[in-house]
């Protein structure tokens, strides 16, 4: 009973947010609270599910609150004009270079393993970039997406940590056997990002005079008065600063943005009327973002702490049907990435893939070929999951609505991962 009304609530989600009934966040509030009392909790019950849910998320919230207002803020001082202004001198309108540099810092600057870091590196930088030359975000935030799921399965990200202690050996070793996985993986992150930009190139030969029609904008006086072109390069300095101790991984994410968003407001605009100003003007997409984050901490709270994630697992295996049971490590790593968009990791690598290795065993399939099936299809499913903080991160900065996100990047990245899968089985892993 507990995972049909697990599957129910996820269904209910999905339809609500892609039929566009309300806001994101009345969806996450109001339908898992439903959830949790119609499986037959008690208020006290779902109160603490609400509570670990939100706990979870809270210090993610504040991290969004002061990351737009910080890349706001930088925004509003003709900081990233000036950027663009000299990547368009360099580039052109070469889109393939752009899809290529997108990639290329999506990949490096995932190497800590941070999704969180992946995104603020990635997004603020190049968004401006792609806003002038009339580029949807969404593609942006697809390269993100495929560049951080291939870096991903380094040994230090979370995932592969998972897999590793499921499968009882050692991180690092199992990292060494996907070396040439991820490797093919990050030519196939370029190739997957320069696809995608022909495609929106063909898109923006049909719109170029509205795209021209964008560069010739003239600024109001109120927006004029906010430029700050003598600290482009303190401005410049200050972010690149912040962006390396986000590398160096010593401070909290949400307290160097707090730290962050003080400086560059005291020294662009040291009046405390115009500091106000700016805070506010920031307020309304900082609180939306905070606001679905916190909501959707209660979707999380009540998925794990009321079992129905675990719940949920054991109906997915049982619906394979007997004849297929042999081939289960590769239906598993087909519906890897679609399973990993709709379960938490703790879910999926402590709830799921330990089930499957146990069906699997039954039918002589090793448990490293199972895992490794399963590893890669989650791993490209994490940007586009509504159970992964950075994926809010993500849309917000690009003002993207979740479902618009889904619809433009899941295809593309399932057939990565199906690809991957492919490779896998070629090189004998799976």
């Amino acid at each position: 009973m507990l995972a049909i009304i697990g599957f129910l609530m996820l269904l209910t989600i999905v339809f609500l947010l892609f039929k566009e009934k309300t806001t994101p966040m009345v969806v996450f509030i109001v339908v898992p609270t439903i959830a949790a009392f119609l499986a037959g909790f008690s208020i006290k019950e779902v109160v603490a599910f609400v509570e670990s849910g939100i706990s979870t998320v809270s210090e993610m919230a504040v991290l969004f609150i002061f990351s737009v207002t910080f890349f706001g803020v930088l925004s509003d001082t003709g900081m990233f004009d000036a950027i663009v202004d000299k990547l368009v001198k360099r580039t052109g309108n070469h889109l393939i270079l752009v899809a290529i540099v997108t990639a290329a810092i999506a990949i490096f600057s995932h190497l800590d393993g941070a999704t969180v870091t992946t995104v603020l590196v990635t997004i603020p930088a190049l968004l401006p970039l792609y806003r002038k030359l009339g580029i949807r975000p969404h593609l942006l935030v697809l390269i993100t997406a495929c560049g951080m799921g291939v870096m991903n399965l380094l040994p230090w990200g979370g995932p592969v940590a998972r897999a590793a202690a499921v499968l009882k050996m050692d991180t690092t070793d199992l990292w060494h056997l996907l070396i040439p996985l991820q490797i093919l993986g990050i030519v196939m992150t370029v190739g997957l990002a320069i696809v995608m930009m022909l495609r929106e190139s063909k898109r923006l030969s049909q719109v170029t005079e509205s795209v021209e029609s964008q560069d010739g904008q003239v600024l109001t006086k109120e927006e004029s008065a906010l430029k700050r072109p003598k600290l482009t390069k303190l401005n410049l300095l200050l972010m690149l600063i912040i962006l390396v101790v986000l590398l160096w991984d010593k401070f909290p994410t949400y307290f160097v943005f707090m730290v962050g968003c003080t400086i560059v407001l005291l020294l662009n605009y040291p009046n405390i009327k115009d500091q106000k100003a700016r805070v506010k003007a920031h307020a309304g997409s900082a609180l939306d973002v905070a606001s679905v984050m916190l909501a959707a901490g209660i979707m999380v709270g009540v998925l794990s702490e009321s079992g129905m994630l675990e719940a949920m697992v054991v109906p997915l295996l049982k619906i394979i049907p007997a004849s297929l049971a042999s081939q289960l490590q590769f239906i598993m790593g087909i519906l890897a990435f679609p399973l990993g968009t709709m379960l938490g990791t703790d879910s999926y690598f402590y709830g799921l893939m330990p089930l499957a290795i146990q069906v699997g065993e039954n039918y002589d399939i090793p448990p490293l070929t199972m895992g490794i099936a399963m590893l890669i299809g989650k791993n490209l499913s994490l940007l586009i999951s509504p159970l992964v903080p950075a994926t809010y991160l993500a849309i917000s900065l690009t003002d993207l609505e979740l479902k618009d996100h889904i619809k433009y990047s899941f295809l593309p990245l399932w057939i990565v991962a199906l690809l991957m899968l492919m490779m896998s089985v070629i090189f004998g892993l799976v």
